[in-house]
């Protein structure tokens, strides 16, 4: 039996441009390469305060968004809907399902996000909504 330990003092993370301009960058650490994962792809995302990423509906990619810490932002579908996980949620979205993740709250938001197949596929980019309120 083979496994894989990916030790979070050893991930690298790299910055990532802000999806909305004027917003803070956020940043990803692969989780792919330091796990070895053959099957599935994944990271772990850090978003401070305010930040959002691209709304976008994979081709291929069934994704599983993990809260590790903080309050995530989710819209899902077209039209969007707004959810709000907390700390130990989890988000589920199949494969051509419009999505977006933001940190709408006060603190940073820390997110494991996992996709199977491994294989990108593709994906439609949306245009950026504004909730109300």
């Amino acid at each position: 039996m083979a496994y894989h330990v990916a030790d979070p003092t050893k991930l690298e993370w790299e910055e990532r441009a802000p999806a909305v301009e004027g917003q803070a960058p956020r940043a990803a650490a692969d989780v792919t390469t330091a796990a070895a994962l053959t099957q599935s792809r994944a990271r772990i995302w850090r978003y401070p305060p305010g930040p959002r990423g691209r709304r976008h509906a994979d081709h291929a990619q069934e994704e599983v968004f993990v809260v590790l810490s903080g309050a995530l932002t989710m819209l899902l579908g077209d039209p969007p809907e707004r959810v709000d996980v907390g700390t130990r949620g989890v988000v589920a979205v199949e494969p051509m399902t419009a999505l977006q993740v933001r940190n709408e709250g006060d603190e940073e938001l820390v997110l494991f996000i996992y996709g199977a197949p491994p294989e990108q596929a593709g994906a439609d980019f949306l245009d950026d909504v504004e909730l109300p309120g």
